[in-house]
């Protein structure tokens, strides 16, 4: 049995459930095999309020120290967090934060193998320098801006560099992250390629007149998934109904766009076409994917967006935006269309054209299931064994 110390800011808890549960469902899938044990260490900023009016960071405030979620031990440590200035110094102060937790775990008997960290920065960069201070070998999964976006600045780009130099291997959810990870510097043969898959049985059609009843659907509907800022082109949907009589939009999640999203839906006339749901769990989702004709999302930028699986496998086609790892998953007509290009001209063009050849919703929940964590999670398996034999071996000759 391995045991595999994972490490990630991105990780729920009770107070904010949906906060990087992709790396939570990727973890749960691992553990089925039943060849891994694991603990989590799932830092979170520090902030000395817990009032509402502080919205995420009062969320922060009353994450619990410790918890057990799905029958996994997470512990929250807390790392100070110095808004603006602070950026070259977190990795810094987050793995000065968490080295007691993990050294507290080992003093109660779980004497962790590897460390296994997800985004590259600082969480990735604090890994590595754990993993130095303890003795481990350490494993950091790139999953999209910390890629994409975070190595145009100087000082993390030099630390995001250490840190692949000094990692034990590397793990990216798309080949286009690998493509760029190894543009930046990483050596080809220690990136492993290995995608998100999609909870096939959390995510399902359910019976679609019920699904359009729940949630008061007439005519052709669309669904806009994700936080509420602008990275995510929420904005491009919305200024694509115009262009799109008849067509509704259901947005689901929250962010500090949500009263500009507002007014811009009310300044281009089509507010009443419109429905803004706030955050919902996986299970309203699930309902609003088996209502919807199709799921858009009009990303900037994405390593690779669980929300279109997810949608896929309840039977919804997609329109995507052509970037990073999308087209490695709407591969497919019955899966849906790329945009073709990042507006709200080409929301219309895609939407247009999937209308125009809209695939049966069974054909499109079949493409989904090629896309199980079977394969992920063998892929992890065979890294981390390769790296403890490899460990053992070196313990052997030293």
């Amino acid at each position: 049995m391995m045991r595999v110390l994972t490490f990630s800011t991105l990780f729920p808890s009770s107070a904010r459930p949906s906060h990087g549960i992709f790396v939570e469902t990727r973890l749960r899938e691992l553990l089925k095999s039943g060849q891994v044990e694991s603990r989590v260490i799932a830092p979170v900023p520090w902030f000395p309020s817990t009032h509402p009016r502080w919205g995420d960071y009062a969320r922060m405030a009353a994450t619990p120290a410790t918890e057990q979620r799905h029958g996994i031990d997470v512990r929250h440590p807390r790392y100070v967090v110095i808004p603006k200035v602070g950026m070259n110094l977190a990795p810094a102060l987050l793995a000065r934060a968490a080295l007691p937790a993990l050294r507290r775990l080992q003093a109660e008997g779980f004497d962790f193998d590897l460390i296994d960290a997800h985004y590259f920065y600082p969480d990735g960069v604090a890994a590595v320098a754990l993993a130095r201070a303890l003795g481990k070998p350490v494993t950091i999964t790139a999953r999209g801006t910390d890629i994409n976006l975070i190595p145009q600045h100087v000082g993390p780009r030099r630390q995001i560099l250490d840190a692949v130099a000094g990692c034990s291997h590397m793990m990216t959810v798309c080949k286009a992250l690998k493509d760029e990870l190894v543009a930046l510097g990483a050596p080809d043969d220690k990136v492993t390629v290995l995608r998100n898959g999609v909870d096939l049985q959390l995510f399902h059609p359910e019976d679609r007149e019920a699904a359009r009843r729940a949630h008061g659907m007439q005519g052709f509907c669309l669904a806009s998934v994700g936080h509420l800022i602008d990275r995510k082109g929420h904005h491009h949907v919305i200024a694509a109904l115009p262009q799109l009589p008849g067509v509704s939009l259901y947005v689901a999640g929250s962010g500090p766009l949500e009263q500009e999203l507002r007014e811009l839906a009310q300044r281009l006339g089509v507010a009443q076409r419109v429905f803004f749901l706030g955050n919902q769990p996986q299970s309203v989702l699930r309902t609003l994917y088996s209502a919807v004709d199709a799921l858009v999302l009009a990303s900037s930028r994405e390593g690779w967006a669980n929300v279109l699986l997810e949608a896929m496998a309840c039977g919804a086609p997609v329109v995507a935006s052509d970037v990073w790892g999308t087209p490695e998953v709407v591969a497919a007509p019955e899966a849906g269309v790329l945009m073709p290009e990042l507006s709200a001209a080409g929301v219309v063009a895609g939407v247009q054209r999937l209308r125009a050849a809209l695939p049966e919703r069974a054909a499109t929940r079949r493409y989904a299931e090629g896309f199980d964590w079977a394969p992920t999670t063998q892929g992890q398996l065979d890294i981390f064994a390769r790296l403890l034999a490899g460990q053992r071996a070196g313990a052997v000759h030293a």
